[in-house]
């Protein structure tokens, strides 16, 4: 069992909660987050990068001038990559890098981040952060207080809108939902935390 630290919006101790690894899949799967990984920075590439070879480029095919007896060197037509203006050697063609990866195996990935962060001591759970309005000023105090100084991953319930509309301009504080989060959001900050309304919902999925 692992138990996590569960601390009010003053980085006040409020108590444990303790974390079967079992839930998680009971090891960490690093063949499984390498390939969660790749998968989502592969597929934000845009892949429309792209130049005109020289069957693309504008001009006509005819030869510029005759072989020989020019005292020029030889030369094909207007669209030779040798020439300005002509077609690319090896030019560039846009491309699709998505890449798949089936649900069970991303539900895998996320179990496995999330338990590496468990047995590193790096999620954080808050407790007693309510806010009638959204407030920035309060949602960065409640962080600083329990030790937040860096990246972080905040996250939510999905009602919690007031919450998530008082976090999402904070600088490198990324918020999500807790039913949208990927391996990707879970690796990528310094620390991960979660309120303990989220985390607790995360745990009852995990359970059943």
């Amino acid at each position: 069992m692992i138990e996590v630290k569960v601390y009010n919006a003053d980085g006040g101790d409020a108590g444990r909660i303790e974390v079967d690894e079992a839930w998680f899949g009971g090891k960490v799967r690093m063949d499984v987050l390498r390939l969660a990984v790749r998968r989502y920075e592969a597929n934000r590439r845009s892949g429309t990068a792209a130049t005109k070879s020289r069957g693309m480029v504008h001009g006509a095919r005819r030869k510029i001038f005759r072989q020989k007896h020019t005292g020029r060197a030889r030369m094909g037509t207007l669209r030779s990559p040798l020439r300005r203006g002509g077609g690319v050697a090896f030019a560039k063609r846009a491309r699709d890098f998505n890449v798949g990866m089936p649900k069970k195996m991303r539900r895998q990935a996320l179990d496995s981040a999330l338990l590496a962060r468990l047995i590193d001591a790096e999620i954080i759970i808050l407790d007693g952060l309510t806010l009638e309005e959204p407030k920035t000023r309060d949602v960065a105090r409640a962080l600083k207080a329990v030790g937040v100084e860096r990246s972080c991953l905040l996250a939510l319930p999905p009602a919690d809108k007031v919450l998530y509309k008082s976090a999402r301009n904070l600088p490198r504080v990324r918020v999500r939902q807790v039913a949208d989060l990927n391996a990707y959001d879970v690796l990528w900050p310094n620390r991960v935390v979660f309120t303990r309304s989220a985390f607790e919902a995360m745990l009852e999925s995990r359970k059943n």
